[in-house]
């Protein structure tokens, strides 16, 4: 059975003015063609769906029961195609991304609030993983964006810095250099120290060492775990130093203090999603992401057309 929305559409008119002429007029087409497409519809359906007089019509219980499910269906119809254009606009859809811990100090919060108000039928699915975890799985099409701690990145995974923040040392608040304003790295030589795993994040292990060698010591670490409140938990309940992000001073953990030392190394975090043709989803969520975390003066702020720009560009 054929249920041509424009049929349906005649025979409501029909229906509702009870008057082919009168229908015709509010269709803006002739009577004719209106009374064949009438008994088009009722060859479709092989039913009798008005009873015609010389003065007006009247719908037959089949007529009743069509005129019922016609509005029922051209309603859903319009549904469907206003849920196709919003999503072709990337203003409906799911939007999975993942996330660093540290993310959450660094003005992740206010990104979300930002695409809920903005994209309000976008469905948000939020992952904590660490930043090779969300590589490959932005490599492999399972999340949409990822905010890293910078790393290297593979060619099918492109990468732009969000923001560059110093590091601190995070001592337990019974640590006797704990109510210092600033310190030297090396006064910490003689401690236990607590540093984000080698597995979860090879770069930041890398830079946490070199500072410390840098600084003329070999660090004793004695536990490696594997996000960063992790790191600073440890810290408070008096089981070694670190030397963490700045924005961890942010967090509100009570039992630790964060004071500054002098060094040149930064704590970048890193936005990155898959190379190639993004959705419509994912170029409203970028501009979202560029609008929090403006580019350096003299950087595209938003992505080329074609979704692949390089890395240095974004």
């Amino acid at each position: 059975m054929d249920l041509d929305p424009r049929l349906l559409r005649y025979f409501i008119a029909v229906a509702e003015e009870r008057h082919f002429s009168r229908a015709a007029t509010r269709l803006h087409i002739s009577q004719p063609p209106l009374s064949y497409a009438i008994r088009q519809l009722e060859d479709n359906v092989g039913a009798r769906l008005l009873a015609r007089t010389s003065r007006h019509v009247e719908l037959t219980d089949a007529g009743h029961v069509l005129y019922r499910e016609a509005l029922t269906l051209l309603r859903q119809a319009e549904e469907v195609r206003t849920l196709v254009r919003r999503v072709d606009a990337g203003l409906r859809g799911r939007l999975r991304i993942g996330f660093v811990g540290s993310m959450l100090y660094r003005g992740l919060p206010v990104l979300l609030n930002a695409m809920r108000a903005e994209l309000p039928d976008v469905e948000h699915v939020l992952t904590e993983l660490n930043s090779h975890e969300q590589i490959e799985a932005v490599r492999r099409g399972e999340q949409d964006l990822g905010f890293i701690h910078a790393n290297p990145v593979p060619d099918e995974v492109l990468a732009r810095d969000l923001i560059a923040e110093p590091f601190v040392v995070c001592l337990p608040d019974s640590h006797p250099l704990a109510t210092r304003a600033s310190l030297r790295l090396a006064d910490l030589a003689g401690d236990d120290f607590v540093f984000f795993a080698r597995a979860a994040s090879p770069s930041y292990f890398e830079t946490v060492l070199s500072m410390c060698v840098a600084a003329g010591f070999m660090p004793v670490v004695r536990h490696e775990v594997r996000h960063w409140l992790s790191v600073a938990s440890l810290v408070s309940q008096g089981l070694g130093v670190s030397i963490v992000p700045s924005c961890l001073s942010r967090s509100g953990l009570a039992g630790t203090r964060f004071i500054a030392f002098d060094h040149e190394a930064r704590s970048v975090s890193q936005v990155i999603w898959q190379a190639g043709a993004q959705s419509p989803l994912q170029r409203r969520a970028m501009a979202l992401v560029t609008r929090q975390f403006p580019p350096p003066s003299g950087q595209l702020a938003a992505l080329a057309p074609d979704g692949a720009a390089a890395n240095e560009q974004l």
